[in-house]
C-alpha cells in the first residue's frame, strides 16, 4: 500500500543531534550512543524511500566537532570508516541507483574514512535516482567562505567577471546547489549553521524533545504531515 501523505518535501535536511545524552541514558560511555544513530540512519534512508523523497542530507559531523575528546574522536573516525565501507557493498546502491555525496571539508578527516567517503562518491557519481548528502567537517559560513573563495579564484584566473556574481553563480559555487524544502533537528531548537545558504526558505521542524536515536517512523511521518499542511510562501 502507498503512503498517503499529500505533499512530501523534494529534498529532506536532518540535523542528527542527541546521540551522547541517549548513551548517557543508558549508563554508558558517550560516545556509544554514535553506533544507535548510524543504525537510525539507515532506518530513515529506507522511509525515505518509501515515501518518494529524492534527496537526503544529514548533518553528521560539524567542524566544531573535530575538538571531541579523542577517545570520543577516534571512535567515531572507526564508525564513519566502518559504516562507509558497509555501505561500499549494500547492493541497494546500484540497485536504487543512490548517489552518495560528502559535502564540507573533508580533507580534514584522517586518511582512512577520508579514503573511503572518495570511493563512495566515486562508485556512485553516475547514479541519479536517490541522492544522500552526508554533510562532514561541515559549517554553513565555512561553506559560504569556501564559495567566495572558488569565486574569487575563478575572477582571478578570468573566468568570471565580477558583474557576473548574482545568487544563482553564488549557489552553484556552494557545496550543494539543492535546496531543503523541509528540516529537521531532534534534540535542540536551533540549526547550528546547517545550509545557512540553501536552507533560507525551508520549512523547519524541531524536536526538542526527541533524541536522535529515539526518532521513529511515527515521528517521521509526523514531520511528514505537519510539511504537508503549511503552506509555502517563499517570502511572499
Amino acid at each position: 500500500m502507498e503512503p498517503s501523505i499529500s505533499n512530501v518535501p523534494k529534498h529532506l535536511g536532518i540535523i542528527l543531534d542527541g546521540n551522547r545524552r541517549f548513551s548517557k541514558r543508558l549508563m554508558m560511555k558517550p560516545w556509544k550512543g554514535h553506533e544507535w544513530g548510524a543504525k537510525k540512519v539507515e532506518a530513515v534512508l529506507d522511509w525515505c524511500k518509501e515515501y518518494g523523497i529524492k534527496e537526503t542530507t544529514f548533518y553528521a559531523f560539524s567542524i566544531e566537532n573535530f575538538d571531541r575528546p579523542k577517545k570520543e574522536f577516534d571512535f567515531l573516525m572507526k564508525l564513519f570508516e566502518k559504516e562507509f565501507r558497509r555501505m561500499l557493498s549494500d547492493e541497494r546502491l546500484e540497485k536504487d541507483k543512490i548517489k552518495v555525496n560528502f559535502i564540507g571539508r573533508i580533507s580534514m578527516f584522517p586518511k582512512n574514512p577520508h579514503e573511503v567517503m572518495e570511493e563512495l562518491m566515486e562508485k556512485t557519481k553516475d547514479n541519479d535516482q536517490l541522492i544522500v548528502n552526508f554533510a562532514m567537517a561541515y559549517g554553513g559560513r565555512a561553506e559560504i567562505i569556501d564559495a567566495t573563495k572558488k569565486i574569487s579564484q575563478k575572477i582571478k584566473e578570468g573566468k568570471l567577471d565580477i558583474d557576473q556574481i548574482n545568487e544563482e553563480t553564488f549557489s552553484k559555487s556552494l557545496y550543494i546547489e539543492s535546496e531543503p524544502d523541509l528540516i529537521i533537528r531532534t534534540s535542540e531548537s536551533r540549526l547550528s549553521g546547517f545550509l545557512l545558504w540553501q536552507g533560507s526558505y525551508a520549512e523547519i521542524i524541531f524536536l526538542p524533545n526527541k533524541l536522535w536515536p529515539e526518532f521513529e517512523k511515527e515521528d517521521f511521518i509526523g514531520c511528514l504531515n505537519e510539511y504537508s499542511r503549511r503552506q509555502r510562501r517563499f517570502g511572499k
